[in-house]
């Protein structure tokens, strides 16, 4: 059986950051400067359906993406204007969590990071200075709440309220990683909810949108008292498969546990309504699980784990990843293990079976279609 491991987030316990990671899939390039009258028909005409109106602004040519439509369209950004920052109301910032992400993002949109201005005290104290004026702009902060997780959480919640302070019209938390997600309900007595401790930190900070990609669970949107969009990472990792000659006779998708039957499911619809398998485990205590029984047949299939991270690989290959996963996940027991770069993967940490892919376009086009005033569903469907 060849086993096949996705996980939206690659959790891992480090701080440091790499560009050379193995087979890493990253975003398109800078989009073409054209005139309104050399566009290329959008994929909307090619379906023989009419585009959707954009007012006076240039129109975007967004991909939609149904059953007859690859996902691979978000791979190929389309072109939104003129290069550069061709909408001056509309401003993308990166803290210092994930900035090659945040760069990705920005190309795919044709713009420039903002200029901001992040260092630390002798103390620890973070300092957040605006370089430029962002009065009655759409803002958006790009800043995953990953290891450490108290650091670029305090870091995101300066960053809102320097916006906030500076007169930002919208201000949008773009969270590829939602750090606490975890913590999202008490499972013991006298236990803290540290999911919703962190919505309201966001909240009060000033923010009045929040972009979440794979949230741990559905949910932690319910914490918030702002709107909420949920990003999925499924049509990327929808796209990589598709380019695998794999039968799809010979694909069954596991659920590692119990909880995460539903988000394993509507996977395998995607693919061609594949079978299903579950894990049965007990949990003794955090990152402790024992295995006990596996419902489904797996035998001579190509399995393909689901789940929203990674951690210590022990079975449960999901959850928060630390050191003792990348032994565990670079043994022959696995063929290939597929994340996304939703928070930076250090180079120690990779092996010959690792492939990240960038979430970078799918974050592009929503936080486009977010500034626009248009839909997301159709990302998604």
């Amino acid at each position: 059986m060849a086993s096949i491991v996705f996980s939206p987030t690659f959790f891992l316990c480090s701080s440091s950051s790499s560009s050379s990671i193995n087979r890493r899939v990253r975003a398109e390039p800078l989009r073409r400067r054209l005139d309104s009258s050399s566009f290329a028909p959008s994929p909307l005409q090619r379906c023989g359906m009419e585009p959707l109106e954009f007012g006076n602004r240039s129109p975007p040519f967004i991909p939609i993406l149904n059953d007859k439509m690859l996902p691979g369209l978000l791979v190929s950004p389309q072109t939104r204007g003129t290069g550069g920052n061709h909408d001056s109301r509309l401003r993308i910032f990166s803290g210092n969590a994930n900035p090659a992400l945040s760069q990705e993002i920005a190309s795919y949109l044709g713009l420039q990071l903002g200029k901001i201005k992040i260092k630390r005290f002798a103390d620890g104290e973070i300092y957040v200075q605006l370089q430029e004026s962002v009065r009655g702009c759409d803002v958006f902060l790009v800043q995953p709440t990953c290891p450490p997780a108290n650091e670029n959480l305090m870091e995101l919640l300066i960053m809102i309220d320097a916006c906030r302070r500076a007169s930002a019209k919208n201000i949008t938390a773009v969270i590829p990683y939602f750090g606490y997600s975890r913590a999202d309900r008490k499972t013991q007595e006298r236990e803290s909810i540290g999911a919703k401790l962190v919505a309201n930190l966001i909240t009060k900070a000033g923010a009045n949108h929040v972009l979440a990609c794979d949230l741990h669970s559905g949910q932690s949107m319910g914490y918030f008292d702002i709107p909420v969009d949920h990003v999925y990472a499924q049509p990327v990792i929808l796209d990589y498969l598709s380019s695998k000659t794999i039968s799809s006779d010979d694909l069954v998708v596991v659920s590692p546990d119990v909880g995460g039957v539903a988000r394993a499911r509507a996977f395998a619809k995607k693919l061609s309504d594949a079978p299903l398998a579950i894990v049965d485990k007990r949990r003794h205590g955090h990152n402790a699980a024992e295995v006990l029984n596996l419902i489904g047949d797996v035998k001579g299939k190509v399995a393909i784990m689901l789940d929203d991270m990674i951690d210590t690989a022990v079975y449960d290959i999901f959850k928060d990843f630390c050191p003792p996963a990348v032994e565990r996940l670079s043994s022959d027991l696995f063929q290939e293990v597929i994340v996304t770069n939703t928070i930076p993967v250090p180079e120690q940490n990779s092996f010959p079976q690792l492939t990240v892919l960038s979430v970078a376009n799918i974050l592009g086009e929503t936080i486009w279609r977010v500034h626009d005033d248009c839909s997301l569903s159709s990302i998604f469907q």
